[in-house]
């Protein structure tokens, strides 16, 4: 998580919202990939840290099924992310602050319980979930102040 967090205060400080993500194989313990959020800078919807770091790491493997390796990231992820780690077949997710505004997990449609989500991974929440959200809450009162 510290990894993702660091991540996140990099977009922070390109101006977009601050949200890391690493992909990690829990067997070895080895960083697969490490994203940011990255909508502004790309032009790109979908640049979001978890939609970043899942595809740098079916890249860099060369499958786009990610079995069995973990997504750690800072925010509870939305139904598109969420969308894209049950496609993935990731075999955990691990996040920090929970949204419940956007998030999808255990907010809003939680997509892993619904019936037509045919891969659910094993899901922790709440790990440096202060840190996350004090990160996520200053950046917004910055973008506020201005």
């Amino acid at each position: 998580m510290r990894i993702a967090l660091e991540a996140a205060q990099a977009a922070a400080e390109r101006g977009e919202t601050p949200v890391g993500a690493v992909v990690v194989d829990p067997a070895s313990g080895e960083t697969i990939a490490v994203a940011a959020n990255g909508p502004i800078g790309l032009s790109d919807p979908t640049a979001h840290a978890e939609i970043l770091a899942l595809r740098a790491a079916a890249a860099r493997l060369g499958n786009y099924r990610l079995t069995g390796l973990t997504l750690v990231v800072t925010l509870e992820p939305c139904a598109m992310c969420a969308g894209a780690i049950s496609h993935a077949r990731i075999g955990r997710l691990v996040f920090g602050a929970e949204d419940p505004k956007g998030g999808a997990v255990l907010h809003g449609p939680r997509f892993f319980d619904q019936p037509t989500c045919h891969w659910r991974p094993q899901v922790a929440g709440g790990v440096l979930a202060a840190e996350s959200a004090e990160l996520l809450r200053g950046f917004f009162r910055a973008r506020r102040a201005r």
